[in-house]
C-alpha cells in the first residue's frame, strides 16, 4: 500500500493482513500511517498504489467497505451535533423516505445497546452533545456494532475513554473475536494490548516492519520495532523529576483556589500549586476533574469559590474569565485538539502563532520572523513531523497536531501549565518527549497541572496527585505513594490501600 499527501509519504509498500475471529493491533509512532491505513481499509481514502479486499472482495468507497462487512470508529469522535443519540446511532443504516425502523425501535434499541456499553442507562432522545466526550465516543462505537459487522476497525477509538471505559470496550472487543469477527485496533496504548491482541503489525515511517503474535507481543519488543532503537524504561517520564525537586525548592505558589466548586452541588475544594512542581489530576470519567481543570484556568465559569494566580512579583490575579488566565500567564491545553484546539482551516504555522501575534508587534505590525523563529525552535523540541509550515493543520496526524498546540503554548513561556489529557491519541516516544518538556519547564519555576486518563502517565512525572470524586476533590497521593493501585483506589472513592481494585474494576466493566 502507498499514499502520499503532497509531499508527506504516509504509508511506503506497507501491507497488512488480519482474519476473522481475531484481535490484531496496528501500532506505531504518529506520523508512521497507522490511520492512513485504516482510513483507506475504510475506503475513505484511495491509496496511489495497492488495494484493499475483504473475502475477495475490493474495496475502494465507503459505500463499499460498509457493503462488505467493515465499521470503522474514527480517532475523532464524529457525531452529528443538534441530533438526538439514538439517530447518531442509527445514522445512516435507515432508508431516506421509509426508514426499516420505527422511531421507538430505533430508541430503544440504541438505549439497551449504549447501556450495555457505557454501564449506565442514557436518554436516546436527548441530543447528543449534552453527553461527555467518553460516552459521545461510546455512540460512535455503538454505530458501528449496531451494524453487524464482520469487520470492525477501531482507530484510537479508547483514546478517550478513561481506565474502565477502555476494559469495558476489551471486554466488547473479545466478545466480537468469540463471534467470528474480524477485530483491528489502532492504538498507542501498547501497555494495555499486550494482554489481549492476538497479532500486532508494527508500521515505521509509513512501512510494515514486523508482526508479532502472542507472547511476542511485549512492551519493550514493541517500542523497539516503532522506533527502530533499543527500548529502555516504560511510559512513565522516570526519575529526573527527582533532581528537579532537589534543586527547587517549591516555595511559592503560582495558583490558588478557595471554596472552588466546579459542578454545581459539589462539594467546595481548595486548592494550591507550588513553583516547580507537576500535580496529576486523575478521576474515573464525570468525576469533574476536568471541570475543575478548566475552572481553575478561566475556561469555564466557577460555580462558586475563587481562583487566583500569583505573579513573579506576587501581585495577586484573580482568575474569572479566559482572558484573566491568560493575563496570568495561566495556558490551557486541551485534549479534544479537534473541537478545541486546532484551527482546521488555517495553516500549521498559523495554528502555532495565533496566540503570539499580541505579544509580537513591531509598529502595529506582526513580527513574523520572532513567531517563525519559536515555531523552528518548537519543531525541533517536539520533534514535529511535518511538511511545510504552510500546508493545512489537518495534513499532520493527530498526534503531530497536539505537539502544535503544546508547542504554541510553552512557546508563550507561562507561568501555569495546565493540561487536560493531552497524550491522548499520541505514541510513546511523543508521550516522553512531552514529559521532559514539562520537567524541564517545572525546572524554571513554572507549575503544572497534568490531567490524565491513563494512570500510568502520572507515575514517576507527577510530584502530587489530586484524586477526584463526585465531582470534588477527594485527597492527594503523594511521593512514594503514587501507584496505580493507591489512584485507582482513590477513584472508587477509596483511597485506603487495602482496597480491592480488581474487584472494583471487574464490577465497572
Amino acid at each position: 500500500m502507498v499514499k502520499s499527501f503532497g509531499e508527506t509519504k504516509a504509508l511506503r509498500e506497507a501491507t497488512f493482513s488480519a482474519s476473522a475471529g481475531e484481535i490484531h493491533a496496528i501500532v506505531g509512532e504518529n506520523g508512521s500511517g497507522k490511520s492512513t491505513l485504516a482510513k483507506i481499509m475504510s475506503g475513505i481514502v484511495l491509496p496511489d498504489a495497492g488495494k484493499v479486499t475483504v473475502n475477495g472482495l475490493t474495496v475502494s468507497s465507503p459505500s463499499e467497505a460498509l457493503g462488505n462487512g467493515i465499521a470503522t470508529v474514527f480517532q475523532e469522535v464524529l457525531v452529528a451535533e443538534g441530533a438526538s443519540i439514538a439517530d447518531n446511532v442509527f445514522i445512516g443504516t435507515q432508508g431516506l423516505w421509509r426508514p426499516r425502523m420505527s422511531r421507538k425501535e430505533r430508541n430503544g434499541r440504541s438505549a439497551e445497546l449504549l447501556e450495555s456499553l457505557m454501564g449506565h442507562s442514557v436518554d436516546p432522545t436527548a441530543m447528543v452533545e449534552t453527553l461527555s466526550l467518553a460516552d459521545r465516543q461510546w455512540v460512535t462505537i455503538a454505530r458501528a456494532l449496531i451494524r453487524a459487522p464482520k469487520v470492525i476497525i477501531f482507530d484510537e477509538s479508547t483514546a478517550a475513554l478513561d481506565l474502565p471505559g477502555a476494559a469495558r470496550l476489551y471486554s466488547e472487543m473479545e466478545r466480537l473475536r468469540s463471534d467470528g469477527v474480524c477485530v483491528i485496533i489502532v492504538t498507542h496504548r501498547i501497555a494495555e494490548l499486550t494482554t489481549f491482541a492476538d497479532r500486532a503489525t508494527v508500521l515505521r515511517d509509513g512501512i510494515d516492519v514486523g508482526v508479532l503474535s502472542g507472547d511476542e507481543i511485549t512492551e519493550s519488543r514493541l517500542i523497539e520495532l516503532m522506533t527502530g532503537v533499543s527500548a529502555k524504561g516504560g511510559l512513565a517520564a522516570g526519575t529526573q523529576h527527582h533532581q528537579r525537586l532537589s534543586n527547587h525548592p517549591q516555595e511559592d505558589i503560582v495558583l490558588r483556589a478557595e471554596g472552588l466548586v466546579a459542578i454545581p452541588g459539589a462539594r467546595p475544594s481548595d486548592f494550591e500549586l507550588r513553583s516547580g512542581e507537576i500535580v496529576g489530576f486523575a478521576g474515573l470519567d464525570g468525576q469533574g476533574q476536568a471541570e475543575f481543570l478548566q475552572a481553575l484556568t478561566g475556561v469555564r465559569s466557577a460555580a462558586a469559590g475563587t481562583v487566583s494566580a500569583l505573579s513573579s512579583e506576587r501581585e495577586v490575579l484573580p482568575i474569572t474569565s479566559l482572558a484573566g488566565g491568560i493575563d496570568a500567564k495561566v495556558s490551557y491545553i486541551s485534549g479534544d485538539r479537534r473541537k478545541e484546539g486546532i484551527f482546521p482551516n488555517l495553516s500549521i504555522a498559523e495554528n502555532f502563532g495565533m496566540p503570539l501575534y499580541r505579544r509580537h508587534r513591531r509598529r502595529g505590525m506582526i513580527d513574523r520572523s520572532a513567531i517563525s523563529a519559536k515555531f523552528k525552535d518548537m519543531s525541533s523540541t517536539l520533534k514535529l513531523r511535518a511538511g511545510a509550515p504552510s500546508n493545512p493543520i489537518t495534513s499532520l496526524s493527530g498526534g503531530n497536531q497536539q505537539k502544535v498546540l503544546i508547542g504554541r503554548e510553552l512557546a508563550q513561556q507561562p507561568r501555569v501549565v495546565a493540561l487536560n489529557d493531552p497524550a491522548r491519541g499520541v505514541d510513546v516516544r511523543t508521550k516522553r518527549e512531552l514529559y521532559a518538556q514539562l520537567d524541564t519547564l517545572a525546572g524554571t519555576g513554572a507549575g503544572v497541572i497534568y490531567l490524565s486518563t491513563e494512570i500510568d502517565e502520572l507515575i514517576g512525572l507527577c510530584d502530587r496527585v489530586a484524586v477526584f470524586r463526585d465531582g470534588a476533590l477527594l485527597g492527594w497521593v503523594v511521593g512514594q505513594q503514587i501507584t496505580s493501585d493507591r489512584i485507582l483506589a482513590g477513584m472508587f472513592g477509596h483511597l485506603e490501600s487495602d482496597f480491592d481494585v480488581e474487584k472494583a474494576m471487574v464490577e465497572q466493566s
